[in-house]
C-alpha cells in the first residue's frame, strides 16, 4: 500500500469556465491555469504520482509545453492512472477536500465522484469529495481563488508491495 498527497491552488478567472473534478460548473468564474485549471484533477494527479514515487504533474505535463494549453485535465489524470498502472499500482481510495468560499461544492459532488470514478477506474464508493470554506480568512476567504487537497491510497497489483517496473 502507498499513500500520496496532492495539492493545487488557482486564482479565479471570470473569462474561463469552471471545471472541477471533470465537471463543468455553470455560472461561476473559472480558474486561471495553463490547462483547463481543474484544481481537483491536478491535486489528484499529484497524489497518484506521489504515491507511486513517479514525481509530480509538472514532470509529465509542464506548463512550458504548448500542447498542454487549455488541455482537459481529466485526460492528464487518465495518463497518470496509466503511469501508476505501468508501475503495478491501482487506486484503492481517494479523499479530496476543496477549500473555497464559492461555489458551494456539495451540489456538484455526485457528478465529480462519478467522473473521477470513471477516470480512475474505481467504484464511486472509493471516492470522497467535500468542500470547506476558509471562514473569510486569507486569499481564499477574500474570494481570490481556491485550493484543493487530495490523498490517494494505492495498492500494488499482485501484492501490497508492488515495485516499479524498469
Amino acid at each position: 500500500m502507498r499513500i500520496g498527497f496532492g495539492y493545487d491552488s488557482h486564482r479565479f478567472d471570470g473569462a474561463r469556465p469552471l471545471v472541477l473534478g471533470g465537471v463543468r460548473i455553470p455560472d461561476q468564474p473559472g480558474l486561471r491555469g495553463h490547462s483547463d485549471g481543474d484544481a481537483i484533477a491536478h491535486a489528484v494527479t499529484d497524489a497518484l504520482l506521489g504515491a507511486a514515487a513517479l514525481g509530480d504533474i509538472g514532470r509529465y505535463f509542464p506548463p512550458s509545453e504548448p500542447r498542454w494549453k487549455d488541455a482537459d485535465s481529466s485526460e492528464l489524470l487518465a495518463r497518470a492512472v496509466e503511469l501508476i498502472g505501468e508501475s503495478n499500482f491501482r487506486v484503492c481510495n481517494l479523499d479530496v477536500t476543496v477549500i473555497t468560499e464559492q461555489p458551494k461544492i456539495a451540489p456538484n459532488v455526485q457528478g465529480m465522484v462519478a467522473r473521477l470514478s470513471e477516470v480512475l477506474g474505481t467504484t464511486p464508493d472509493a471516492i470522497s469529495v467535500k468542500g470547506k470554506t476558509n471562514e473569510g480568512m486569507g486569499w481564499i476567504g477574500s474570494g481570490e481563488g481556491m485550493a484543493v487537497h487530495a490523498v490517494a491510497l494505492l495498492e500494488g497489483e499482485g501484492g501490497d508491495d508492488a515495485r516499479r517496473v524498469p
